[in-house]
């Protein structure tokens, strides 16, 4: 049976401020993707926080997290927290919508993505998703599991449910120039779309071997399809991960990678309080995912915070102009439907 969260709205009169209905797949929210504040799910495949997938999409989160693991002990795109071996996860590889919370769980990133395809035929006209991938060892390009096989498989599974690279930088150069000249959609305009973000995940960040993180890796195929006039078959935007002063770009020694970015992901509590200027993100329009909300001084419960507490606390990090702000907040659905205005506009 389909979970329902229940229906309410908060509707906003000023001008550029948003309103969202808080059933799943009813948002209509007047301004671009870039100009507003949603909320998401750290981890959103476990089970004890969503019994199923379809739960997390059905709770109004505008940014669910996976981790996928792709190392040589196994064949697939394993997702897990901790276990690199397997699945532990509340993906059920769904056909069709009728097929959500009947079978068994535990699938792999395949099963997730069978999962969202069926979800999204269920709710048509859903709200815009972020789906965050953290790559918990990176890509694993000599076992199959490299950036075209990913997307690959994300398009097999999500065809035009995909709004990716390509669909930004139509008309422009890279993803960079477009942002830049307002290229960000509305979001009605993104109704019924997955986006997804890439990450460079823990093991790899602390594996001295590896040379070559998903973020680099990934943007490099980014410029390779470019130059092939093939980015319209890439699925997903890396992510610059950790807050830093500046333009955290700076970092990628090969200057032509950087326009491939136009997400940056850390934690919260960095960003405020190491003076760095955040609006610097807004104002080039670049979505800035900040993690760890409740972590930010003064701290609120990580999981289960009044609702007022948490509201305010997306606000604050709103007006600090965050595109996304995540938590473990999944008993608060009214919460994780939020939208608000991005720096306090």
């Amino acid at each position: 049976m389909k979970k329902v969260w229940g229906v309410g709205a908060v509707a906003v009169a000023a001008a550029g401020m948003i309103t969202v209905a808080a059933t799943a797949g009813a948002e209509t929210a007047p301004a671009t993707y870039a100009t507003s504040t949603s909320v998401g799910v750290h981890n959103a495949y476990e089970k004890d926080k969503y019994p199923y997938l379809a739960d997390a999409l059905d709770s109004g989160a505008s940014l669910v997290e996976l981790d996928v693991w792709t190392n040589g002990l196994g064949r697939s795109w394993r997702v897990s927290h901790s276990n690199p071996l397997g699945n532990n996860s509340n993906c059920e590889g769904a056909t069709t919508p009728a097929d959500l919370r009947t079978k068994g769980r535990d699938q792999d990133f395949g099963g997730c993505l069978a999962d969202m395809r069926a979800w999204h035929d269920a709710h048509p006209g859903h709200r815009p998703v972020l789906i965050k991938v953290e790559m918990k060892d990176g890509f694993n390009n000599k076992g199959g599991r490299g950036p075209a096989a990913f997307d690959a498989l994300v398009r097999g599974k999500l065809g035009d449910a995909v709004y990716g690279p390509g669909d930004l930088a139509a008309g422009h150069t890279t993803p960079d120039e477009a942002v830049r000249a307002g290229g960000w959609p509305e979001r009605d305009a993104l109704k019924g779309k997955f986006l997804f973000e890439l990450i460079p995940g823990t093991v790899e960040e602390n594996n001295p071997l590896d040379k070559l993180w998903t973020d680099v890796e990934y943007a490099r195929h980014l410029k390779d399809l470019a130059a092939k006039g093939k980015v319209s078959q890439a699925t997903a935007f890396p992510a610059v991960h950790g807050a830093a002063a500046g333009d955290p770009r700076s970092r990628y020694a090969d200057a032509s990678l950087r326009p491939w970015f136009v997400m940056f992901d850390g934690d919260a509590s960095k960003y405020l309080a190491d003076g760095i200027d955040t609006a610097w993100y807004d104002t080039r329009h670049y979505l800035l995912i900040m993690t760890d909300a409740h972590k930010v001084v003064p701290a609120i419960d990580g999981t289960r915070p009044s609702e007022g507490d948490a509201l305010a606390r997306v606000r604050q990090l709103a007006g600090a102009h965050a595109s996304f702000t995540t938590a473990d907040w999944y008993p608060l659905p009214s919460v994780l439907k939020a939208v608000e205005p991005r720096g306090g506009k």
